[in-house]
């Protein structure tokens, strides 16, 4: 018995500066942000409580309520874009192709970027002046129009597909490696069937992908909530507030404006919406563990 304690001593030891770590910097940190939200801090923190009236001030924001509208457009049309096209890359791939290699990489490149460096690029090409359309109208097309990135009605768009083409990469590698898992002798069952390949992989090969799916999905969605890079890289909120975003409005008051106890108001909504976006796929991993273990 004695022999078996000392590796659970030795690694519970070994172990107490990661808990430190985790309690202190990350708990500590995010309670003592929590507690200034309920505070009247400007430049310096504050001890001084004002109950929520800093979430009322926040709520009755309009430029908090358009960040709030412009990210859940971006994050449901850039979630469910790069589920999309990096299912069809996968399946795409996985019809051993020739150079497979090489647009695995190509493919996958985009992701490798930080979002700075993505958001500079699109922003570059969707730049009236500069981009595709100056490029297209230098060819004789004097009509071609393409000026998302300034355009209010279009800009958060624009958003969307720098970050589709970002991340589509990443859902392309995870949708792949589960193909990859696949059973041959499914395929081999379905083509003696008769079954077009479009249907097995929409029937078959689809349902099965679903965890890895869902999982693709959770990363792309906490990137969403804390969506900052890009939008200052591109479009810096505007035009107007085309494309503000809870992030941005959180960094503007806490450097800009120097208001800590709104800016930590809005993190911890933030907070809240992670573990908003993370508490169901917890729960059906939780339940779908549990009925495994049951059978």
């Amino acid at each position: 018995m004695s022999i078996k304690r000392k590796p659970n001593l030795s690694a519970t030891i070994a172990l107490l500066p990661t808990w430190f770590v985790a309690v202190v910097v990350f708990i500590g940190t995010m309670a003592w942000s929590i507690r200034l939200s309920f505070t009247n801090s400007t430049l310096f923190p504050s001890s001084t409580y004002v109950g929520l009236a800093q979430y009322s001030k926040l709520f009755s924001s309009a430029k908090w309520l358009a960040s709030l509208q412009n990210v859940l457009i971006f994050g449901v049309l850039y979630v469910a874009g790069c589920l999309l096209l990096g299912f069809f890359l996968a399946a795409a791939l996985d019809r051993k192709i020739r150079f497979e290699s090489a647009f695995r990489t190509i493919f996958l490149y985009p992701y490798a970027m930080s979002f700075v460096v993505t958001g500079l690029i699109w922003q570059w090409m969707l730049n009236p002046t500069l981009g595709i359309q100056a490029s297209v109208r230098s060819l004789g097309w004097e009509s071609f129009v393409l000026d998302w990135v300034v355009n209010r009605d279009m800009a958060i768009y624009a958003l969307v597909l720098a970050g589709v083409w970002q991340g589509a990469g990443l859902v392309m590698v995870i949708a792949l490696a589960g193909m990859r898992g696949i059973e041959a002798e499914q395929w081999k069952a379905a083509r003696i069937d008769g079954i077009p390949v479009w249907r097995i992989y929409v029937s078959i090969i689809l349902p099965q992908l679903g965890p890895a799916l869902a999982a693709a999905g959770m990363l792309l969605a906490m990137g969403v909530i804390k969506t900052y890079d890009i939008v200052v890289a591109m479009t810096n909120g505007g035009p107007g507030n085309a494309t503000e975003v809870p992030a941005k409005f959180i960094m503007d008051n806490l450097f800009g404006r120097q208001n800590l106890g709104l800016a930590t108001a809005g993190a911890t909504v933030l907070v809240l919406g992670v573990i908003i976006a993370v508490a169901p796929f917890r729960y059906i991993m939780h339940m779908r563990d549990r009925a495994k273990g049951a059978a």
